[in-house]
Protein backbone atom coordinates (compact mmCIF):
# COMPACT_ATOMS: atom_id res chain seq x y z
CA UNK A 1 0.00 0.00 0.00
CA UNK A 2 2.69 2.37 1.04
CA UNK A 3 4.60 1.57 -2.21
CA UNK A 4 1.63 2.03 -4.16
CA UNK A 5 0.83 5.63 -2.79
CA UNK A 6 4.11 6.66 -3.11
CA UNK A 7 3.82 6.05 -6.70
CA UNK A 8 0.32 7.87 -7.08
CA UNK A 9 1.17 10.74 -5.10
CA UNK A 10 4.55 11.37 -7.56
CA UNK A 11 2.02 11.43 -10.13
CA UNK A 12 -0.39 14.02 -8.81
CA UNK A 13 2.70 16.19 -7.50
CA UNK A 14 3.85 16.19 -11.21
CA UNK A 15 0.28 17.21 -12.43
CA UNK A 16 0.66 19.83 -10.09
CA UNK A 17 3.73 21.23 -11.16
CA UNK A 18 2.45 21.22 -14.28
CA UNK A 19 -1.01 22.83 -13.82
CA UNK A 20 1.56 26.40 -12.93
CA UNK A 21 2.49 26.39 -16.57
CA UNK A 22 -0.90 25.47 -17.92
CA UNK A 23 -2.52 28.04 -16.47
CA UNK A 24 -0.41 30.28 -18.41
CA UNK A 25 -1.14 29.19 -21.28
CA UNK A 26 -2.54 31.35 -24.58
CA UNK A 27 -5.68 30.45 -26.52
CA UNK A 28 -3.37 29.97 -29.62
CA UNK A 29 -0.90 27.32 -27.73
CA UNK A 30 -3.69 25.03 -26.20
CA UNK A 31 -5.45 24.88 -29.73
CA UNK A 32 -2.27 23.69 -31.24
CA UNK A 33 -1.98 21.14 -28.97
CA UNK A 34 -6.00 19.80 -29.54
CA UNK A 35 -4.80 19.73 -32.90
CA UNK A 36 -2.22 17.92 -32.87
CA UNK A 37 -3.55 15.42 -30.28
CA UNK A 38 -5.82 14.98 -33.17
CA UNK A 39 -3.66 14.07 -35.84
CA UNK A 40 -1.93 11.85 -33.26
CA UNK A 41 -5.37 9.98 -32.79
CA UNK A 42 -5.68 9.22 -36.28
CA UNK A 43 -2.20 8.63 -36.71
CA UNK A 44 -2.04 5.94 -33.66
CA UNK A 45 -5.28 4.83 -34.62
CA UNK A 46 -4.29 0.62 -35.23
CA UNK A 47 -2.61 0.91 -31.92
CA UNK A 48 -5.54 2.35 -30.41
CA UNK A 49 -7.60 -0.20 -31.93
CA UNK A 50 -5.41 -3.22 -30.90
CA UNK A 51 -5.34 -2.33 -27.28
CA UNK A 52 -8.76 -2.15 -27.29
CA UNK A 53 -9.42 -5.38 -28.53
CA UNK A 54 -7.41 -6.88 -25.64
CA UNK A 55 -9.89 -4.72 -23.28
CA UNK A 56 -12.83 -5.65 -25.44
CA UNK A 57 -11.53 -9.37 -24.95
CA UNK A 58 -11.11 -9.81 -21.68
CA UNK A 59 -14.36 -8.01 -20.88
CA UNK A 60 -16.20 -10.78 -23.17
CA UNK A 61 -14.21 -13.49 -21.47
CA UNK A 62 -15.87 -12.20 -18.11
CA UNK A 63 -19.44 -12.12 -19.84
CA UNK A 64 -19.87 -8.75 -19.24
CA UNK A 65 -23.49 -7.36 -20.89
CA UNK A 66 -23.42 -6.31 -23.93
CA UNK A 67 -24.58 -2.40 -22.62
CA UNK A 68 -20.60 -2.77 -21.04
CA UNK A 69 -19.26 -3.90 -23.89
CA UNK A 70 -20.71 -1.21 -26.06
CA UNK A 71 -19.19 1.24 -23.86
CA UNK A 72 -15.92 0.18 -23.58
CA UNK A 73 -16.05 -0.36 -27.57
CA UNK A 74 -13.54 2.23 -29.64
CA UNK A 75 -13.91 2.02 -33.65
CA UNK A 76 -12.84 3.96 -36.22
CA UNK A 77 -15.98 6.03 -36.69
CA UNK A 78 -15.91 6.56 -32.94
CA UNK A 79 -11.98 7.70 -32.97
CA UNK A 80 -13.30 9.92 -35.91
CA UNK A 81 -15.97 11.28 -33.29
CA UNK A 82 -13.16 11.79 -30.88
CA UNK A 83 -11.20 13.98 -33.64
CA UNK A 84 -14.24 15.70 -34.82
CA UNK A 85 -14.89 16.27 -30.89
CA UNK A 86 -11.58 18.05 -30.76
CA UNK A 87 -12.27 20.46 -33.71
CA UNK A 88 -15.36 21.95 -32.17
CA UNK A 89 -13.21 22.54 -29.07
CA UNK A 90 -10.65 24.73 -30.55
CA UNK A 91 -13.41 26.75 -32.38
CA UNK A 92 -14.91 27.45 -28.58
CA UNK A 93 -13.38 30.65 -27.04
CA UNK A 94 -11.44 30.33 -24.48
CA UNK A 95 -12.99 30.86 -20.95
CA UNK A 96 -9.61 31.41 -19.26
CA UNK A 97 -9.06 35.10 -18.72
CA UNK A 98 -12.34 36.42 -19.58
CA UNK A 99 -13.36 39.44 -17.39
CA UNK A 100 -16.62 38.60 -15.76
CA UNK A 101 -17.21 41.62 -14.15
CA UNK A 102 -15.80 44.62 -13.61
CA UNK A 103 -17.04 47.92 -10.81
CA UNK A 104 -15.59 50.90 -9.05
CA UNK A 105 -16.11 51.79 -5.23
CA UNK A 106 -15.86 55.04 -4.08
CA UNK A 107 -12.74 54.76 -2.92
CA UNK A 108 -11.21 54.55 -6.15
CA UNK A 109 -10.55 50.81 -6.19
CA UNK A 110 -11.42 49.22 -9.03
CA UNK A 111 -12.28 45.05 -8.70
CA UNK A 112 -12.72 42.83 -11.62
CA UNK A 113 -13.64 39.41 -11.39
CA UNK A 114 -11.62 37.29 -13.82
CA UNK A 115 -12.02 33.52 -14.86
CA UNK A 116 -9.50 31.24 -13.99
CA UNK A 117 -8.50 27.10 -14.22
CA UNK A 118 -9.49 25.12 -11.00
CA UNK A 119 -5.54 24.02 -10.92
CA UNK A 120 -5.58 20.13 -10.71
CA UNK A 121 -8.73 17.92 -11.51
CA UNK A 122 -9.00 14.17 -10.43
CA UNK A 123 -11.16 12.01 -13.14
CA UNK A 124 -12.55 9.05 -11.74
CA UNK A 125 -15.01 6.85 -14.19
CA UNK A 126 -15.67 3.27 -15.78
CA UNK A 127 -15.17 1.90 -18.83
CA UNK A 128 -15.79 4.40 -21.41
CA UNK A 129 -12.50 5.35 -22.87
CA UNK A 130 -13.81 8.82 -25.05
CA UNK A 131 -13.69 10.47 -21.70
CA UNK A 132 -9.93 9.63 -21.54
CA UNK A 133 -9.85 12.18 -24.58
CA UNK A 134 -12.99 14.53 -23.84
CA UNK A 135 -11.81 15.18 -19.91
CA UNK A 136 -7.78 15.43 -21.06
CA UNK A 137 -8.78 17.83 -23.94
CA UNK A 138 -11.50 20.37 -21.82
CA UNK A 139 -8.73 19.95 -19.17
CA UNK A 140 -6.17 21.34 -22.13
CA UNK A 141 -8.52 24.10 -23.21
CA UNK A 142 -9.30 25.65 -20.32
CA UNK A 143 -5.56 25.42 -18.85
CA UNK A 144 -5.90 22.65 -16.12
CA UNK A 145 -3.89 19.66 -15.43
CA UNK A 146 -5.65 16.55 -15.15
CA UNK A 147 -5.17 13.03 -13.54
CA UNK A 148 -7.22 10.40 -14.68
CA UNK A 149 -8.38 6.93 -13.35
CA UNK A 150 -10.40 5.02 -15.61
CA UNK A 151 -11.70 1.49 -14.63
CA UNK A 152 -8.93 -1.24 -15.12
CA UNK A 153 -10.92 -3.18 -17.70
CA UNK A 154 -9.88 -0.38 -19.91
CA UNK A 155 -6.66 0.35 -19.13
CA UNK A 156 -5.02 -0.85 -22.34
CA UNK A 157 -7.22 1.31 -24.06
CA UNK A 158 -6.72 4.23 -21.74
CA UNK A 159 -3.19 4.15 -21.83
CA UNK A 160 -3.22 3.95 -25.63
CA UNK A 161 -5.23 7.19 -25.38
CA UNK A 162 -2.90 8.74 -23.46
CA UNK A 163 0.33 7.80 -24.76
CA UNK A 164 -1.01 9.68 -28.49
CA UNK A 165 -1.96 12.83 -25.82
CA UNK A 166 1.02 12.77 -24.06
CA UNK A 167 2.84 12.54 -27.71
CA UNK A 168 1.28 15.77 -29.09
CA UNK A 169 1.81 17.49 -25.88
CA UNK A 170 5.34 17.13 -25.92
CA UNK A 171 5.47 17.84 -29.65
CA UNK A 172 3.44 21.57 -28.81
CA UNK A 173 6.05 22.10 -26.40
CA UNK A 174 3.95 22.02 -23.60
CA UNK A 175 4.27 19.36 -20.63
CA UNK A 176 3.26 15.93 -21.10
CA UNK A 177 2.45 15.78 -17.04
CA UNK A 178 -0.04 18.04 -17.39
CA UNK A 179 -2.24 14.70 -18.30
CA UNK A 180 -1.49 11.77 -15.63
CA UNK A 181 -3.05 8.10 -15.49
CA UNK A 182 -3.45 5.95 -13.06
CA UNK A 183 -3.00 1.99 -14.33
CA UNK A 184 -3.42 0.86 -10.98
CA UNK A 185 -5.98 -2.36 -10.58
CA UNK A 186 -6.04 -1.53 -6.91
CA UNK A 187 -9.09 0.46 -5.67
CA UNK A 188 -7.19 2.18 -3.71
CA UNK A 189 -5.64 4.08 -5.86
CA UNK A 190 -8.95 6.13 -5.92
CA UNK A 191 -8.94 6.55 -2.37
CA UNK A 192 -5.50 8.34 -2.33
CA UNK A 193 -7.01 10.41 -5.19
CA UNK A 194 -9.52 11.59 -3.38
CA UNK A 195 -7.92 12.29 -0.25
CA UNK A 196 -4.96 13.99 -1.89
CA UNK A 197 -5.85 17.59 -0.27
CA UNK A 198 -3.33 20.23 -1.64
CA UNK A 199 -2.04 18.31 -4.89
CA UNK A 200 -5.82 17.97 -6.60
CA UNK A 201 -8.30 20.27 -6.76
CA UNK A 202 -11.47 18.17 -7.62
CA UNK A 203 -12.64 15.25 -8.29
CA UNK A 204 -14.95 14.68 -10.98
CA UNK A 205 -16.48 10.85 -11.02
CA UNK A 206 -18.31 9.45 -14.03
CA UNK A 207 -19.89 6.39 -13.87
CA UNK A 208 -22.93 4.31 -12.46
CA UNK A 209 -24.46 5.28 -9.26
CA UNK A 210 -22.16 2.52 -7.01
CA UNK A 211 -18.71 4.31 -8.15
CA UNK A 212 -20.47 8.02 -7.66
CA UNK A 213 -21.60 7.19 -4.25
CA UNK A 214 -18.17 5.70 -3.06
CA UNK A 215 -16.27 8.96 -4.98
CA UNK A 216 -18.70 11.19 -2.56
CA UNK A 217 -18.71 9.34 0.45
CA UNK A 218 -14.38 8.85 1.13
CA UNK A 219 -13.69 12.14 -0.96
CA UNK A 220 -12.29 15.00 1.28
CA UNK A 221 -11.38 16.85 -1.91
CA UNK A 222 -14.65 18.85 -3.08
CA UNK A 223 -16.70 16.61 -5.76
CA UNK A 224 -17.96 17.73 -8.93
CA UNK A 225 -21.06 15.53 -9.08
CA UNK A 226 -22.17 13.66 -11.79
CA UNK A 227 -25.64 11.54 -11.87
CA UNK A 228 -27.02 8.78 -13.44
CA UNK A 229 -30.11 9.14 -15.86
CA UNK A 230 -33.50 7.77 -14.82
CA UNK A 231 -34.77 9.73 -18.06
CA UNK A 232 -38.72 9.55 -18.41
CA UNK A 233 -40.88 10.80 -21.29
CA UNK A 234 -44.79 11.60 -21.01
CA UNK A 235 -47.05 11.37 -23.72
CA UNK A 236 -49.81 13.79 -23.05
CA UNK A 237 -53.67 12.99 -24.23
CA UNK A 238 -53.41 15.05 -27.44
CA UNK A 239 -49.60 14.04 -28.17
CA UNK A 240 -48.76 13.66 -32.13
CA UNK A 241 -48.53 10.16 -33.07
CA UNK A 242 -45.52 10.43 -35.05
CA UNK A 243 -43.80 12.47 -33.11
CA UNK A 244 -44.13 10.45 -29.88
CA UNK A 245 -42.89 7.46 -31.66
CA UNK A 246 -39.85 8.82 -33.45
CA UNK A 247 -38.89 11.04 -30.03
CA UNK A 248 -39.44 7.58 -27.64
CA UNK A 249 -38.06 4.93 -29.87
CA UNK A 250 -34.90 7.42 -30.41
CA UNK A 251 -34.53 8.30 -26.90
CA UNK A 252 -34.45 3.96 -26.15
CA UNK A 253 -33.26 2.72 -29.00
CA UNK A 254 -30.26 4.91 -30.28
CA UNK A 255 -27.49 4.30 -27.81
CA UNK A 256 -29.61 2.42 -24.45
CA UNK A 257 -26.34 2.29 -22.65
CA UNK A 258 -25.61 6.39 -22.20
CA UNK A 259 -27.17 8.36 -19.41
CA UNK A 260 -29.56 10.24 -21.69
CA UNK A 261 -31.27 7.53 -23.00
CA UNK A 262 -35.70 7.21 -21.70
CA UNK A 263 -35.85 4.54 -19.08
CA UNK A 264 -39.59 5.36 -18.56
CA UNK A 265 -41.94 6.16 -20.18
CA UNK A 266 -45.38 7.57 -19.07
CA UNK A 267 -48.31 7.66 -21.08
CA UNK A 268 -51.59 9.67 -20.32
CA UNK A 269 -54.64 7.20 -19.84
CA UNK A 270 -56.59 9.60 -22.33
CA UNK A 271 -54.08 9.17 -25.12
CA UNK A 272 -55.71 6.86 -27.43
CA UNK A 273 -55.82 3.33 -26.83
CA UNK A 274 -54.66 2.73 -30.70
CA UNK A 275 -51.86 5.07 -30.23
CA UNK A 276 -50.70 3.47 -27.20
CA UNK A 277 -50.56 0.13 -28.94
CA UNK A 278 -48.82 1.05 -31.61
CA UNK A 279 -46.22 2.26 -30.01
CA UNK A 280 -45.90 -0.44 -27.59
CA UNK A 281 -45.70 -3.25 -30.70
CA UNK A 282 -43.31 -0.68 -31.97
CA UNK A 283 -41.02 -0.76 -29.06
CA UNK A 284 -41.73 -4.65 -29.11
CA UNK A 285 -40.06 -4.77 -32.48
CA UNK A 286 -37.32 -2.96 -31.72
CA UNK A 287 -36.43 -5.45 -29.22
CA UNK A 288 -37.08 -3.27 -25.94
CA UNK A 289 -38.20 -5.53 -23.23
CA UNK A 290 -41.00 -3.92 -22.08
CA UNK A 291 -42.25 -3.63 -18.00
CA UNK A 292 -45.44 -2.41 -17.78
CA UNK A 293 -47.59 -1.36 -15.03
CA UNK A 294 -50.95 -3.34 -13.67
CA UNK A 295 -53.63 -0.76 -15.78
CA UNK A 296 -51.15 -0.71 -18.81
CA UNK A 297 -51.51 -4.71 -19.32
CA UNK A 298 -55.03 -4.67 -18.34
CA UNK A 299 -55.41 -2.20 -21.30
CA UNK A 300 -53.79 -3.77 -23.79
CA UNK A 301 -54.65 -7.37 -23.41
CA UNK A 302 -53.73 -8.92 -26.20
CA UNK A 303 -49.87 -7.67 -25.46
CA UNK A 304 -50.16 -8.85 -22.11
CA UNK A 305 -48.10 -12.13 -22.96
CA UNK A 306 -45.20 -9.63 -24.20
CA UNK A 307 -45.60 -7.32 -21.31
CA UNK A 308 -43.64 -7.97 -18.30
CA UNK A 309 -45.16 -6.73 -15.10
CA UNK A 310 -43.69 -3.69 -13.17
CA UNK A 311 -42.11 -3.94 -10.10
CA UNK A 312 -41.53 -1.11 -7.38
CA UNK A 313 -38.06 -1.02 -8.40
CA UNK A 314 -38.19 -0.63 -12.32
CA UNK A 315 -39.77 2.94 -11.52
CA UNK A 316 -35.89 3.46 -10.05
CA UNK A 317 -33.55 1.97 -12.14
CA UNK A 318 -31.06 2.94 -14.79
CA UNK A 319 -31.18 -0.30 -17.17
CA UNK A 320 -28.28 1.00 -19.64
CA UNK A 321 -30.14 -1.20 -22.63
CA UNK A 322 -33.41 -2.58 -24.36
CA UNK A 323 -35.42 -2.58 -21.37
CA UNK A 324 -37.76 -0.04 -20.48
CA UNK A 325 -40.90 0.32 -17.79
CA UNK A 326 -44.17 1.69 -19.17
CA UNK A 327 -47.01 3.13 -16.86
CA UNK A 328 -50.39 4.72 -17.97
CA UNK A 329 -51.34 7.55 -15.60
CA UNK A 330 -54.59 9.75 -15.34
CA UNK A 331 -53.30 12.88 -15.28
CA UNK A 332 -50.05 15.31 -16.08
CA UNK A 333 -50.20 16.07 -12.53
CA UNK A 334 -49.93 12.36 -11.75
CA UNK A 335 -46.57 12.28 -14.25
CA UNK A 336 -45.27 15.12 -12.56
CA UNK A 337 -45.39 13.14 -9.27
CA UNK A 338 -44.37 10.25 -10.50
CA UNK A 339 -41.31 12.16 -12.33
CA UNK A 340 -40.82 13.97 -8.84
CA UNK A 341 -40.01 10.63 -6.66
CA UNK A 342 -37.99 8.86 -9.05
CA UNK A 343 -36.15 10.94 -11.37
CA UNK A 344 -32.70 11.18 -10.92
CA UNK A 345 -32.46 15.20 -11.80
CA UNK A 346 -31.04 14.22 -15.37
CA UNK A 347 -33.45 14.34 -18.88
CA UNK A 348 -37.19 14.98 -18.64
CA UNK A 349 -39.52 15.34 -21.87
CA UNK A 350 -42.52 15.40 -22.60
CA UNK A 351 -44.51 15.32 -25.63
CA UNK A 352 -47.85 17.31 -26.15
CA UNK A 353 -49.55 19.57 -28.20
CA UNK A 354 -50.99 21.71 -25.03
CA UNK A 355 -48.78 24.77 -24.44
CA UNK A 356 -49.98 25.06 -21.12
CA UNK A 357 -49.46 21.63 -19.93
CA UNK A 358 -45.27 22.26 -21.61
CA UNK A 359 -45.04 25.00 -19.84
CA UNK A 360 -46.00 23.51 -16.32
CA UNK A 361 -43.77 20.03 -17.14
CA UNK A 362 -41.25 22.60 -18.23
CA UNK A 363 -41.23 24.74 -15.08
CA UNK A 364 -42.14 21.99 -12.20
CA UNK A 365 -39.60 19.49 -13.38
CA UNK A 366 -36.39 19.77 -11.19
CA UNK A 367 -33.87 18.15 -13.42
CA UNK A 368 -30.90 19.77 -15.75
CA UNK A 369 -32.65 19.47 -18.82
CA UNK A 370 -36.09 19.56 -19.43
CA UNK A 371 -37.47 18.72 -22.92
CA UNK A 372 -40.97 19.65 -24.89
CA UNK A 373 -41.23 17.57 -27.67
CA UNK A 374 -37.97 16.42 -28.45
CA UNK A 375 -35.84 13.61 -27.04
CA UNK A 376 -33.66 13.64 -24.43
CA UNK A 377 -30.66 12.05 -26.24
CA UNK A 378 -29.72 15.12 -26.73
CA UNK A 379 -28.30 16.14 -22.94
CA UNK A 380 -24.83 16.30 -24.72
CA UNK A 381 -21.77 18.57 -25.08
CA UNK A 382 -21.45 18.49 -28.62
CA UNK A 383 -25.54 18.69 -28.92
CA UNK A 384 -25.46 21.90 -27.09
CA UNK A 385 -22.58 23.41 -29.28
CA UNK A 386 -20.17 22.97 -26.07
CA UNK A 387 -17.58 20.59 -28.03
CA UNK A 388 -16.62 18.03 -26.20
CA UNK A 389 -17.89 17.60 -22.28
CA UNK A 390 -16.35 15.97 -19.24
CA UNK A 391 -19.79 14.65 -18.02
CA UNK A 392 -23.63 16.01 -16.85
CA UNK A 393 -23.47 17.59 -13.82
CA UNK A 394 -26.87 16.92 -11.91
CA UNK A 395 -26.10 18.82 -8.81
CA UNK A 396 -26.55 22.64 -8.44
CA UNK A 397 -23.72 23.92 -7.56
CA UNK A 398 -21.34 25.45 -9.48
CA UNK A 399 -22.32 23.66 -12.50
CA UNK A 400 -25.35 21.73 -13.55
CA UNK A 401 -26.22 20.03 -16.93
CA UNK A 402 -23.53 19.43 -19.83
CA UNK A 403 -19.94 20.35 -18.62
CA UNK A 404 -18.24 22.22 -20.94
CA UNK A 405 -15.34 24.66 -20.74
CA UNK A 406 -17.18 27.21 -18.27
CA UNK A 407 -17.10 24.39 -15.23
CA UNK A 408 -13.72 23.45 -15.60
CA UNK A 409 -12.98 26.95 -14.30
CA UNK A 410 -13.38 29.07 -11.19
CA UNK A 411 -12.48 32.84 -10.95
CA UNK A 412 -10.55 35.58 -8.92
CA UNK A 413 -11.00 38.95 -7.95
CA UNK A 414 -7.99 41.35 -9.43
CA UNK A 415 -8.22 44.48 -7.74
CA UNK A 416 -6.61 47.85 -9.21
CA UNK A 417 -5.57 50.38 -6.75
CA UNK A 418 -4.01 53.79 -6.51
CA UNK A 419 -2.13 53.31 -3.04
CA UNK A 420 -5.23 53.10 -0.77
CA UNK A 421 -5.22 51.55 2.51
CA UNK A 422 -8.25 50.75 5.10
Amino acid sequence: MESLKTKVLEQLTLAKQASRQMALLSRAQKDSALSLIAEQLLADEAAILAANEEDLDRAQADAQPASYLDRLRLTPARIRDLVDGLQQLIQQEDPVGQLLDRWTRPNGLIMEQIRVPLGVIGMVYEARPNVTIDAAAIALKTGNSIVLRGSYSAVHSNLALVASIRTALTASGLPAEAVQYLPYAEHASVDILCTANGLIDVIIPRGGAGLIQRVLQLSSVPVLETGVGNCHIFVDYNASYEMAEAIVLNAKTSRPAVCNAAETLLLHHDWPLAHQKELLKQLLAAGVELRACEQTRAQHADLADQLKEADAQDWDTEYSTLIMAIRTLDSLTDALDHIQRHSTGHSEAIVTEDSESAQRFLTTVDATTVYHNASTRFTDGGEFGFGAEIGISTQKLHARGPMGLPALTSYKYVVRGTGQIR
